[in-house]
């Protein structure tokens, strides 16, 4: 007879990263670990990685570091739960800057902008939660119940605009330019 200990899963986790592009893989591979051991379905775990990637690379773009340390010299702290009742939040503190976070509209050639856009078509809800010492947390509910079983669309289905075929009456939009 074998006797089977169940090891418990951490369902949050909390990490300090370098502020700069080093610690985003560390923290990828950490969260991507710890969902998996935790049952989270895949298709939420990576989506859960491209907004713990697009907050990190934002934190280290537009805030500060956290405390009193000086760009590049410091952290930002990144931290994931899985809640009792299956919802998931990945959360990014840094020490703040100049400019709220706030989905941007950037031109079709403009070569970044589009991270928060992103976030929100991801996100089931986010938000940015200030404190007195000046940091700033950008919080993101990933999905509601991660133990859902029915997978949700892809990124791409959820934000494609439809076919112009598929709207109702397109055509006869144009019949009186004639």
């Amino acid at each position: 007879m074998a006797l089977v200990v169940a090891q418990e899963v951490p369902t949050s986790s909390s990490m300090a990263v370098p502020h700069g592009p080093a610690g985003v893989g560390e923290a990828r591979h950490r969260m991507r670990d710890q969902l998996r051991d935790s049952g989270v379905a895949e298709s939420v775990i990576d989506d859960a990685l491209l907004i713990l990637s697009e907050l990190l690379s934002n934190a280290c773009k537009h805030g500060r570091p956290l405390g009193d340390a000086f760009a590049g010299d410091g952290d930002v702290r990144c931290a994931w739960r899985v809640d009792p009742s299956g919802r998931l939040t990945v959360e990014v503190t840094d020490g703040g800057g100049p400019t709220r976070p706030v989905p941007s509209t950037p031109s079709v050639t403009a070569h970044g902008g589009r991270g928060l856009n992103i976030v929100t078509a991801l996100a089931d809800d986010w938000g940015v939660r200030d404190d007195a010492r000046g940091e700033v947390t950008v919080w993101v509910v990933v999905q509601d119940d991660v133990r859902h079983t029915h997978r949700r669309d892809d990124f791409a289905t959820r934000i494609t605009a439809p076919s112009v075929s598929t709207i109702p009456d397109f055509a006869d939009a144009f019949d009186d330019l004639d």
